[in-house]
């Protein structure tokens, strides 16, 4: 996950401030054209994943992947680390729209082996995943903006958190056991504190001219979130 703090250095030459302590108006404009961005990604996702799964690229895409995971998630990785620098830019806006393109496009190469299974031995369980996943979104979302509470202090359980998950997926790769229920019910949970982290950052301390950044983001949470309760949802059916 990206730390809007990191790229900070990147913004040279604007002198949009916190959206916290901007104008009303400026805030609302800043929190409206992020949102706007994370279901224009969304809808994007579905329409990437929906032209993947009808044809026989999703077929193609699933079979090159399959074999070749690791080297996938290194590329994934990369593409990645380079997505996010290029939407925290303050460069231009077309480098920073150039970067939640890359990042839309490369979360949907990457699900699709997961789509494809799904989509075969349980078709129902993606419309169920996507509910809960939304439903999740939601009403964190409504708690964040309700409370005003700043998730900020979460940063460092977040990263411990992840690294914790890394090391476990790396471990199964290695001694080929299954990550189960508890691990996919974990990783769920780990999510749903990036949401509320990413969301109390939108309100608290990103700058006003980030909102690619932050749309990429919030996203990029609700995506994995999505990937794991999939699984969740798969793992329950017995059928992954």
């Amino acid at each position: 996950m990206n730390n809007p703090y990191s790229y900070a250095d990147d913004y040279d030459g604007f002198a949009s401030g916190f959206a916290a302590d901007a104008q009303l108006s400026e805030r609302q404009a800043f929190i409206r054209k992020t949102y706007l961005h994370v279901f224009g990604g969304i809808l994007a996702f579905i329409a990437l994943e929906w032209m993947y799964l009808s044809t026989p690229i999703g077929d193609k895409i699933a079979m090159a992947i399959g074999p070749n995971w690791w080297m996938a998630m290194i590329a994934f990785v990369a593409i990645t680390w380079v997505a996010e620098r290029w939407a925290h830019s303050g460069a231009s806006p077309s480098k920073q729209y150039l970067g939640l393109a890359l990042f839309i496009f490369a979360e949907s190469i990457i699900f699709v082996p997961l789509l494809w299974i799904a989509k075969t031995t349980a078709p129902s369980a993606i419309p169920t995943a996507a509910f809960l996943t939304m439903a999740v979104f939601g009403s964190l979302t409504f708690l964040v903006f309700v409370t005003k509470q700043d998730f900020s202090f979460m940063r460092g359980l977040l990263a411990a958190g992840s690294i914790a998950a890394i090391g476990i997926i790396i471990a199964s790769w290695f001694f080929g056991f299954n990550l189960g229920i508890l691990f996919s019910g974990a990783m769920v949970l780990l999510l749903s504190g990036y949401i509320l982290y990413d969301t109390s950052n939108i309100i608290h301390h990103y700058r006003t001219d980030q909102h690619v950044g932050a749309a990429l983001a919030l996203f990029g949470s609700i995506a994995t979130l999505f990937f794991y309760m999939l699984r969740l949802v798969m793992l329950f059916t017995g059928d992954d």
